[in-house]
This record gives structure tokens, C-alpha cells and sequence, in this order.
């Protein structure tokens, strides 16, 4: 019987790389768990995701490598991976959809042992999204995939099968029940997998197989002349499908390890990063409308204009660092200033009018020397309110992108706050809350 080692008789160079790209992994994903750089709420929210950091660091201190069974339901997925491990270890039942929750056995014909054969649930079992997604997830968490057909492959499962290998693991196309096709049946069935999978898989990676091969017919003679019919079981046709499994451990299996552990790691990072982003963006939010009001109020109830604009810019700077300092990239007053300065003077290209009627305000408070205060305050507290959410939304877009304005520059990026802001309803709720403060009808 074949046994499979972690050797170097292949690929020294690959082998000692996989090392290394061992330690690298080890390293991500031991920062993924002890970063304590995350908002509170964050690691809460994913902690089925940080469970299997946990699992996988686990899994790479031990050297261990797991391959999934993956595909439609009934294409024989469970009895594959029985015939691989050699005994009936996991369910197999005549019911369709049987397997309903991912199971893991360890292959015992591997030397040293370390790799796991992983069974999951069904891509197509009726009204089980649940378990899609399971297998989904144990499929990217899989250090090598065998996707499962039992016959010609269909449009839903290579759309299943560009899913996982978008996910970057390597992946086995084994065309199971194999034993249900004549030679030439099975010959122009292969073809026609690899034709259509061509350019996003190596033809050499579709194999035959046939788990639970039908039972052969057998007659004989008896001693009185008369035929006796009998059936005897048939060995399963996995010897190929072993071959190249170990073929593939051999020569890349610490990589593969390192490799999943790195995407792993990598997707996790992503998504820590876009809730970290939403929890900031959140926060910023509720600090932006904070500032709205202040400016507003103190717009509104400052009768001298020259005071007005200070106070607009001052508040608008202040508001800006504290924003920084909410995306943990802190700025100081002058480069905040910067920032508001450029903010204003593409708004005012964009959005002339509005800019135009503060001004206006402020000169009818010059004018009645002060008396129209009560009379402006709503209309220019409003105005002086939307202008600030405009320049917090863009700040708080270029704090989100590390500091860049991104493709198109400052112009876009208001350009399209502005596009998508109500401006009649920002500026009508801003009057009422700020006349509601001032204790004004």
C-alpha cells in the first residue's frame, strides 16, 4: 500500500519555502488574533471567523493538512472519501442529501499522519442555504478541494467550481461513479469536463473514479448443469485519484498549508478591515452631525459676520482632527486646515449658491447691525450646518482611504457627496434642530 511522507526528493528548494512560508503564515494570523487595535464590538462580531484563526494556527503547529469533498448532492462525495480512507467512516445513505453537517476523519494510510479528509453537505439540497454555505466555507478552508460530478459537469456547478477556485486552493475535478459509463462513454464524458473547464483548470486535474462500483453479475455452472446467478462486489476505483492526491502532498503539501493559512488569514484581515471601516465610518458619523450642530448654533447666534467665518473654520478644523484621530490617522491643525480648504473650495465651485446665500445672511447682519439675527439665524445655522456635513463626509472619505483623495482627486469625492445628498431635507432638518436648541418657533 502506498504511504505518503513530507519529503524533499522532489522539490528541496519547495520544501524548505514551504517552511518559510509556514512561519510567514503562522506570523499573519497570530497578529489577526492579537491585534489590539480593534474597535470594540469588531472581534465580537466576527468570532466564528477569529475560532477558526484559532483552528488553523492549531492546524499549522501540527502540520496538518485537510482535503474536502465538495459538489452537488448524491454525486457520491461521502463514499469517495470512504473508499480513500478505507473503511466506512463516513455517512452514507441511499436518502438524498444525507450528509448534513461537515464530518472530518483522519487518513490513516498517510505516514505521520496530519492529513484530514473532509466531507460536506451539498451545494443543491433543497432549501438548505445553511449548508451551502458550510460547504462553501469548509471548502475555503480547505488546503485542497475535490470537487465532486457524477456526471457531464452543469452550469450551476461550474459556477460553484470558479467560486472555489477564486478562492485560490488547488482543486481536484474527480468524475465519481465512473463504473455507470462504457469506455468510450467515460473517455468522451472526461473530454467533454475538461473542455469546459478549460482555462480555469488543468486538464490533468480531472480524474475517474468510482467509489462504490455496481456489483458484478456472476453465473455458474452447478453440479446438476443449471446456471446460478450471483453478484460480487467490486473493489472502488480510487487507485488514480491516490496517486495524484499523494503526487500533490509530496511535492507541495507544506506550501498548501501555508497557502490556505495566508488566504485565510488574508480574506479575515479584509474583512476586519471593512468592519473596522463601518464601526469608524459609524462613529465619525454621529461626530460629523455633533460639529453640524455646534456650527450651526454658533453661526446662527453670532450676530458679527467676520466672527461667523472665523467660527465656521475653526469648528470645521476642529471637527476634521478629531475625525483623524477616529480613523487612527491623526492630523494636526494646519494639515486639517488643509484639508477644509481644499473641501470648501471645491463645494463652493460645485455648489455656488448655497455658498452665496451664507455670505448674504452674514451681510444682512452687518446691515441691521445685528437686529435680523433671530430672523437669519435659522436660515444661515442651516446653511452653515450642511457645510460642515459636506466637509466631514469628504474628510471622513479621505481618512478612509488612507489619506488619498483617490482617482479623480477632491472634485469627485464632493462631487459625489453632493450627488448623493438630499439638500433640501439636510437643510430643512437642520433648521429645526438648531432653532430647537436656540429655542426658537
Amino acid at each position: 500500500m502506498p504511504r505518503w511522507r513530507w519529503t524533499k526528493s522532489k522539490a528541496e528548494e519547495r520544501a524548505d519555502g514551504g517552511a518559510d512560508h509556514l512561519s510567514l503564515a503562522r506570523e499573519s494570523l497570530r497578529e489577526l488574533i492579537h491585534d489590539a487595535r480593534l474597535p470594540g464590538g469588531v472581534r465580537e462580531s466576527l468570532a466564528h471567523d477569529y475560532e477558526a484563526v484559532e483552528a488553523m494556527l492549531d492546524k499549522l503547529e501540527h502540520g496538518h493538512l485537510h482535503l474536502s469533498a465538495f459538489g452537488r448532492v448524491s454525486t457520491g462525495k461521502s463514499s469517495l472519501l470512504n473508499a480513500l480512507i478505507g473503511k466506512e467512516a463516513f455517512s452514507v445513505s441511499p436518502l438524498h442529501g444525507e450528509t448534513r453537517l461537515s464530518s472530518m476523519q483522519a487518513w490513516e494510510q498517510v505516514e505521520a499522519g496530519g492529513v484530514f479528509l473532509i466531507d460536506t453537505p451539498g451545494l443543491d439540497e433543497a432549501g438548505g442555504e445553511d449548508r451551502e454555505a458550510l460547504a462553501r466555507e469548509v471548502a475555503g478552508r480547505s488546503d485542497l478541494v475535490m470537487f465532486v460530478l457524477d456526471g457531464d459537469i452543469t452550469e450551476t456547478e461550474l459556477d460553484a467550481l470558479r467560486a472555489v477556485m477564486a478562492q485560490g486552493r488547488p482543486v481536484l475535478v474527480v468524475l465519481n461513479k465512473a463504473d455507470l459509463y462504457t469506455g468510450d462513454e467515460l473517455e468522451a464524458l472526461l473530454e467533454s469536463v475538461r473542455a469546459r473547464t478549460e482555462g480555469i483548470l488543468d486538464p490533468g486535474h480531472v480524474i475517474a473514479a468510482a467509489a462504490q462500483p455496481r456489483p458484478q453479475a456472476v453465473v455458474e455452472i452447478d453440479p446438476g448443469g443449471d446456471e446460478v446467478h450471483s453478484q460480487r462486489l467490486r473493489a472502488p476505483e480510487v487507485a488514480n485519484l491516490k496517486l495524484k492526491l499523494w503526487e500533490i502532498l509530496e511535492a507541495e503539501g507544506k506550501t498548501l498549508a501555508a497557502l490556505n493559512a495566508s488566504l485565510f488569514a488574508a480574506d479575515l484581515s479584509d474583512q476586519v478591515g471593512r468592519r473596522i471601516l463601518a464601526a469608524r465610518a459609524e462613529l465619525g458619523e454621529k461626530l460629523v452631525r455633533t460639529y453640524c450642530v455646534a456650527k450651526g448654533i454658533a453661526v446662527a447666534f453670532n450676530p458679527v459676520p467676520v466672527a461667523d467665518l472665523f467660527a465656521a473654520a475653526f469648528i470645521d478644523v476642529g471637527m476634521v482632527v478629531h475625525l483623524s484621530r477616529v480613523y487612527d490617522l491623526p492630523l494636526n491643525q494646519k494639515e486639517a486646515g488643509s484639508i477644509v480648504r481644499v473641501i470648501i473650495a471645491e463645494s463652493a465651485a460645485l455648489m455656488g449658491t448655497v455658498w452665496a446665500l451664507h455670505f448674504v445672511s452674514s451681510a444682512l447682519k452687518v446691515g441691521t447691525i445685528g437686529l435680523s439675527t433671530i430672523l437669519t439665524a435659522g436660515a444661515q445655522g442651516a446653511i452653515a450646518y450642511y457645510s460642515t456635513y459636506l466637509v466631514g463626509r469628504a474628510a471622513a472619505e479621505y481618512l478612509a482611504k488612507g489619506k488619498s483623495w483617490g482617482e479623480g482627486g477632491p472634485k469627485k469625492v464632493v462631487k459625489q457627496i453632493l450627488d448623493t445628498l438630499d439638500r433640501d431635507t439636510v437643510l430643512l432638518d437642520a433648521k429645526r434642530e438648531i432653532q430647537a436648541r436656540l429655542g426658537l418657533r
